[in-house]
């Protein structure tokens, strides 16, 4: 049990590290409240549309897509790293996987949802 004690330690510290920051932000900071300051903001701009206008399910599959290549490029470095102590089997496993997701790339290609309109 006492190789989990610094464990904990460092829990604690880090839940106190954040109250401490969110008591510190609501004691501390400014509490002017206005019109304009209270509108969505994003990159300095005012805003052109409505905030609760509705988005194409295209960006959500954009979205989904880098997610999804994202995970491919975490689990081709570890394989790289290890290339020649995994052999053969490694490498037919890599190429397997590297297989299924270039169909399913071509998949959604040829479905359009690469297509942006």
């Amino acid at each position: 049990m006492s190789e989990y004690i610094p464990v904990l330690i460092m829990l604690f510290l880090a839940a106190a590290t954040a109250a401490g920051m969110i008591v510190a932000t609501s004691l501390i900071g400014p509490k002017k409240y206005f019109a304009e300051k209270m509108e969505p903001f994003e990159c300095g701009e005012s805003q052109i549309v409505s905030s609760k206008q509705r988005f194409s399910v295209k960006f959500y599959l954009v979205a989904l897509f880098f997610v999804i290549f994202d995970i491919e490029a975490v689990f081709i470095y570890p394989w790289a790293v290890l290339f020649k102590d995994l052999g053969w089997f490694g490498f037919v496993e890599m190429m397997i996987f590297i297989a299924v997701l270039t169909i399913g790339l071509v998949y959604v290609w040829r479905r359009g949802a690469l297509e942006w309109e």
